[in-house]
């Protein structure tokens, strides 16, 4: 016991009063953060390691079910549905991503200046974002309607024929595209509003008096100065495709002919309308891999351009 005290009172001698106001900011940073951190890890690292177990079982969720090792990974290979929704979700981030970039980028542009009435521009652009998608889902289901739609309505009125959209199973992921980079690119906008803001006007100034007009101004100063917002987005945007769920639900269900099915909405029907939770959560987490392999391959890319120094 005596040497216990000696040893608690030579290391308080050692202990100087800046070690002691870190411990104690520690001490109240993590007396804030700790009970949210527990909640996050509990609502997160648990259901990710349930799922994975649930992956190699039968179950229905009703019931726990059997275990059957690898066998819902080895029947994705032959699955048509799930081939049929790896294709859509591949179209739509092939559609979506390099327009989204490009697209935020030149409206950004466009918005950074000082002319009446900006803000309310810039808030045209942002207000399909932050709106709810189930909203937007309804309101461009009405739009799009073959039979009553607002778009078909313009085409007949102006001698057009009156297409299939949303019912085409040619037409309806086209569509649904539309309808996602509507709601999805105002943030990029902001983001990339929020980056040219802060280049320096000296350097655009120095470029204009060295005689560069506005195109070499824009690839040689702009682009180069946002190329770590772009990485950003565009690891946001595969994200974001990849989790592509709500607007499918609320518009198509994923016809028609599972035309408009993509993983995430295959996910939902396996484990909630088939009750073949352990198959679903093996097409969980076969996303999960891919969303992984997909965003370090970006990363690595982007550091080997240059884009992340």
């Amino acid at each position: 016991m005596t040497s216990t005290a000696t040893a608690l009172s030579r290391a308080s001698r050692h202990t100087t009063p800046p070690d002691r106001r870190k411990l104690a900011d520690n001490i109240t940073g993590w007396t804030f953060a700790g009970p949210a951190t527990l909640i996050i890890l509990g609502f997160s690292l648990v259901p990710m390691a349930w799922a994975l177990a649930l992956s190699f079982t039968d179950s229905d969720l009703m019931s726990p079910g059997r275990n059957v090792g690898l066998e819902n990974y080895r029947a994705l290979v032959a699955d048509p549905v799930f081939h049929q929704a790896l294709r859509n979700t591949a179209l739509l981030l092939f559609l979506y991503l390099p327009a989204s970039l490009v697209a935020g980028l030149a409206v950004a542009v466009l918005l950074n200046r000082k002319v009446r009435g900006i803000g309310f521009y810039r808030t045209c652009f942002l207000v399909p974002y932050v709106a709810s998608a189930t909203a937007a889902g309804l309101l461009m289901g009405y739009i799009f309607d073959r039979d009553f739609g607002l778009f078909n309505g313009m085409l007949v009125k102006l001698g057009l024929p009156a297409q299939g959209l949303l019912s085409s199973p040619s037409q309806a992921m086209l569509v649904l595209t539309v309808i996602f980079f509507w709601t999805r690119f105002g943030f990029s906008v902001v983001i990339y509003l929020a980056a040219l803001q802060e280049i320096s006007k000296e350097v655009v100034e120095a470029a204009a008096i060295d005689g560069a007009g506005r195109w070499a101004t824009f690839r040689h100063v702009i682009v180069p100065s946002v190329r770590h917002m772009t990485v950003f987005l565009a690891v946001w945007g595969m994200i974001d495709v990849l989790q592509f769920f709500d607007l499918v639900m609320t518009t198509t269900k994923g016809g028609p002919a599972n035309a408009t099915v993509t993983i995430v909405y295959y996910v939902w029907q396996l484990a909630f309308t088939y009750f073949t939770a352990g198959y679903g959560a093996a097409v969980a987490y076969v996303l999960f891999a891919g969303t992984l392999v997909l965003i370090v391959a970006g990363l690595l890319l982007a550091r080997r351009k240059g884009a992340m120094r």
